[in-house]
């Protein structure tokens, strides 16, 4: 049997290749002691996208000699993540590239030499990460703790509980990500005011501008008490010493296949279950992954960087990165996730792949992407949407060993249709040659949204609606909504600029329309199938 340890993959080492497993290539002794004494990344976000993407790409700069140290994980929130998944593995993780081919490629990641937790009852990790932000040597930390991680606030703009706490308390002791982050940064501004780059990995617009509010919120708060002087402020705010740039990434590293896990086993590696923390989080030794991945990054670094360009990473500048964001989340890939989830859940699937192989949810897609977004995509330029979207629709989507679910997708959509469907409504308006009233797909979609908002799927039967801050607002504007109804406050739900990105779809001709199609899916059972198959042919 195999096991996914240091000695494991040492001891073995004929026997992972018989397997199919490519092994690290470098001395990682030599790597691990390099980085105890002169760390230059320490990453936040001890999950999936980071061990099966960002970990892997810094693991073939160390196979071809690119950089002799690796990467510190940190974690913040989930810290079983360290206890059941890095320290009994020896911070390793086993990369399972899933090709739609069916083809499995298995790479054993080492490029992460510690794991480590901010857990204020653990001080020598506490410690550790202190004496890793003293260091001169330290060019950047980055992140992937998702778009709650960075947010200070509830929906009523006052603090959370936790904040408000860390606020009174200083930076001594914190508990939530950016206030642990922002005393890490007050310990190094303390020691010497080294300049370094803080990099937001999370799939979420302008994330480095929001990272940077929340760290320089959290100082200034700080300063308010006392804790800190303005000099640290200023500190941070200097772009000579700390920069926050932009990223855009894509890689879906769904929860771990069971697929994958028998695979793994029948190849004699063992100890590989699933594992559910108390926090939900869904993982295990390996990451299950799809092929295609991208990472774009504001090249805006302070003090030095890795060369991740040579592991297929772009370094650019702020409008390529922000282009290349508007384009994925925009038009070619986003809006087509948001609308097969909600159509997928109220249709009965599990399975994005599967709902690729239904000819009408395929041409949907193919209708809200080719037809009505790319007419007003923004064109990046190194990154060819067309050929993207393509890519989205025949592979990524299309892939049956991705299991990635509608019903995780349709989590917080009410967050998300004001982006991935207001702002190509918007670029309709703006053009001349356009006229937003010709969309036919988009407002497909939101009126599909609508109908899903009642939790009752296209037999008539109920089911669970995915978590959404506004689901109890959503819900109430259509309490009492039966199949067969042909009046109802939906309007409550059209007319919400504040969920459209400003967009009055009233005033642009669309409010009505996409209430008819409501109304068409409400009909009765099979009534959704009927209106998505009327619309897109």
């Amino acid at each position: 049997m195999l096991r996914l340890t240091k000695e494991g993959i040492t001891k073995d080492t004929a026997a992972w290749e018989k397997a199919g497993v490519e092994l690290p290539q470098f001395n990682v002794e030599e790597v691990q002691q390099n980085t105890k004494e002169n760390p230059e990344w320490v990453h936040f976000g001890a999950g999936n996208i980071f061990r099966g993407f960002v970990a892997n790409a810094h693991q073939k700069l160390l196979n071809e000699k690119h950089a002799n140290t690796g990467i510190v994980a940190a974690e913040t929130f989930d810290f079983e993540m360290i206890d059941k998944v890095y320290e009994p593995y020896d911070n390793l993780t086993l990369l399972v590239t899933m090709k739609a081919n069916g083809e499995f490629e298995k790479t054993v990641v080492n490029s992460i030499v510690e794991g480590i937790t901010a857990d204020q009852n653990r001080p020598a990790h506490v410690n550790r990460l202190v004496e890793i932000f003293e260091n001169p040597s330290l060019q950047m930390a980055s992140f992937t703790i998702t778009e709650k991680g960075y947010s200070l606030t509830d929906p009523t703009g006052k603090y959370l509980g936790i904040v408000e706490k860390d606020i009174e308390n200083g930076p001594e002791s914190p508990i939530h990500a950016m206030s642990v982050v922002t005393g890490l940064a007050y310990r190094r501004y303390k020691k010497g005011q080294y300049p370094m780059t803080f990099v937001s990995m999370d799939n979420c617009s302008h994330n480095g501008d929001i990272l940077k509010k929340s760290v320089l919120t959290m100082a200034k708060e700080w300063q308010k008490q006392g804790f800190v002087e303005e000099g640290f402020v200023s500190y941070l705010e200097d772009e000579s010493k700390i920069t926050f740039p932009l990223s855009m990434i894509d890689k879906i590293t769904p929860r771990p296949s069971e697929t994958v896990k028998k695979s793994l086993e029948e190849l004699g590696i063992e100890d590989m279950e699933v594992i559910v923390t108390s926090k939900n989080t869904y993982t295990a030794p390996f990451v299950n992954a799809e092929v295609s991945e991208y990472l774009v990054i504001e090249d805006k670094f302070t003090n030095g960087k890795p060369a991740l360009d040579k592991a297929g990473i772009i370094f650019t500048d702020r409008d390529t990165v922000n282009n290349i964001e508007t384009m994925k989340v925009t038009t070619c890939l986003n809006p087509l996730h948001t609308a097969l989830a909600v159509s997928g859940c109220l249709l009965g699937y599990t399975l994005i792949a599967d709902e690729m192989k239904d000819p009408t949810l395929k041409k949907l897609v193919e209708k809200i992407g080719y037809d009505e977004g790319l007419e007003v995509v923004v064109d990046p330029g190194i990154i060819n949407p067309k050929e993207f979207l393509d890519e989205v629709v025949n592979e990524r989507f299309a892939n049956p060993y991705i299991p990635d679910a509608p019903q995780r997708i349709a989590t917080d959509t009410s967050q998300k249709v004001g982006i991935r469907f207001g702002e190509t409504i918007k670029s309709y308006v703006k053009r001349e040659d356009l006229n937003p009233e010709s969309l036919t797909a988009i407002p497909l979609a939101i009126a599909t949204w609508c109908r899903y908002l009642l939790g009752v799927d296209d037999e008539g039967n109920e089911f669970t609606l995915s978590p959404d801050p506004l689901l109890e607002t959503l819900q109430a504007s259509l309490e009492g909504v039966k199949l067969g109804d042909t009046s109802s406050n939906v309007k409550d739900i059209l007319s919400r600029e504040s969920i459209f990105g400003g967009v009055n779809l009233y005033e642009i001709g669309l409010g009505e329309k996409i209430e008819g199609m409501f109304y068409e899916m409400l009909a009765g059972p099979g009534a959704v199938r009927k209106t998505l198959e009327k619309y897109v042919g």
